[in-house]
């Protein structure tokens, strides 16, 4: 599909529009990251959000606040069209969330740059209580 250095830069591409909506909660920020069949997962064992209107549903029912949060990540690995993410969130000021969370994200984009489907796998960093 792509060769190693164009799925890398859609990856961070990709990467830096989830950031960007996921600062403003925007759905058309929202819906331009997923191809409209996407399936999204929350979590690794969780059922997905299939299709544009149940992840705007998924992702604005758990919307984190603009503020709240930092999230930097490093892209760990390209394969194909599939790309893993490596994040940390951190989390500031009044929230019911820990601190901190390690995150492995498992990104398949298609040759539009969009998610066909996305996994995040995350969990709450002993270092942030």
């Amino acid at each position: 599909m792509w060769d190693r250095e164009s799925a890398a830069a859609a990856a961070r591409d990709w990467m830096d529009r989830y950031v960007h909506a996921w600062t403003t909660n925007e759905p058309d920020d929202m819906r331009a990251l997923f191809t409209p069949d996407a399936e999204y997962r929350d979590g690794p064992s969780t059922p997905p959000w299939v299709g544009h209107d149940a992840i705007l549903a998924g992702w604005l029912g758990q919307q984190d606040e603009p503020g709240t949060w930092s999230f930097d990540y490093e892209l760990t690995a390209v394969d194909g069209d599939v790309a893993v993410i490596r994040g940390r969130t951190t989390y500031t000021g009044a929230t019911d969330k820990s601190d901190l969370y390690d995150n492995l994200m498992v990104i398949r984009l298609d040759p539009d740059g969009r998610a066909r489907s996305f996994t995040d796998w995350w969990i709450a960093s002993k270092a942030g209580g």
